[in-house]
This record gives C-alpha cells, sequence and structure tokens, in this order.
C-alpha cells in the first residue's frame, strides 16, 4: 500500500467521526463565503457600472433630444 493510501485511510478515520464531519462542514461554508465575497464583489462593480452607463444615457437624451 502506497503512502499516500494509507495517509487517506487514517484522515478517513479521523474525519468520520462528529468532530470531523463538523470541521469539513465548516471548512466547506468558509470556502462558499470566500468565492460569494469573490464574485458579490464583481457583482458590485459590474452594478456600478451599468448604473453610471444609464445615468450617462439619461442625461445624453434629456440634453441632447
Amino acid at each position: 500500500m502506497s503512502l499516500t493510501s494509507q495517509v487517506a485511510l487514517q484522515f478517513g478515520g479521523v474525519l468520520g467521526g462528529p468532530l470531523g464531519q463538523l470541521l469539513l462542514t465548516i471548512v466547506a461554508i468558509g470556502v462558499v463565503i470566500v468565492v460569494g465575497r469573490v464574485v458579490l464583489k464583481i457583482a458590485w462593480r459590474l452594478v456600478t457600472i451599468a448604473a453610471l452607463v444609464v445615468g450617462l444615457l439619461l442625461l445624453a437624451s434629456m440634453f441632447l433630444a
């Protein structure tokens, strides 16, 4: 048996208990939060840019029409 598979089996036993499952859940939630923050950062930029473009188009249509 290789060293990698032995380590995986050892961690499987540790993470199989209730505290191991709790740790995995907390880590998964952390990953979701970090990814969500990145996506929201991009989304806020897109919303801000869209609001500025629409505002400029509105002003242009009011004064140039």
